[in-house]
């Protein structure tokens, strides 16, 4: 989605930030016992995130490096984001910024708006599935992350959405 909106706003000066730079690594999940649950809360560096938001929010004066999620890899890559001081719009995307629990519930305070896409039920599914089989899970696994894992992610970002002060269910 935000891609759509960087297009329409076509040269303002927009840079998205996307939570998903936060994923633990792999390797971490595995020593955590937490691979088979890689997407929940728990699974992200929160704290970090919470930190470049809060430097985005007050510190402006220098280029800020973010990590971005490599799908190819399913790992983070360091400093693969930058926000320069120019940038007047930035969109925060994440499945969590709404979450009430710590350090998640410190993020609302540090945007000015937020906003809660939905999409119908069987979209979304279809959408998790094929993104699951592209990079490289079977069919029948792909479904099993997604009614699983994925599912019960959904429903957590489902319960939290009642602090967007906007809805919008996309397609």
């Amino acid at each position: 989605m935000s891609r759509f909106i960087v297009e329409e706003f076509g040269n303002y000066q927009v840079c998205v930030v996307p939570m998903d730079g936060f994923h633990l690594s792999n390797r971490v999940l595995e020593e955590m016992g937490l691979r088979d649950r890689k997407g929940a809360p728990e699974t992200f560096d929160s704290t970090g995130f919470v930190s470049l938001l809060s430097r985005i929010r007050n510190q402006r004066k220098d280029p800020i490096y973010f990590p971005i999620f490599d799908r190819a890899i399913e790992e983070s890559v360091a400093a693969q984001g930058v926000l320069y001081q120019d940038v007047q719009l930035v969109l925060v995307e994440g499945n969590y910024l709404n979450l009430e629990n710590e350090p998640w519930n410190q993020i609302i305070e540090l945007l000015d708006d937020s906003w809660f896409l939905t999409l119908p039920e069987e979209i979304r599914m279809e959408r998790l599935v094929a993104r699951h089989e592209a990079f490289g899970k079977s069919r029948a696994d792909a479904i099993a992350w997604a009614n699983g894992s994925d599912q019960r992610n959904a429903e957590l970002i489902e319960r939290s959405s009642r602090t967007s002060r906007i809805s919008v269910e996309v397609e």
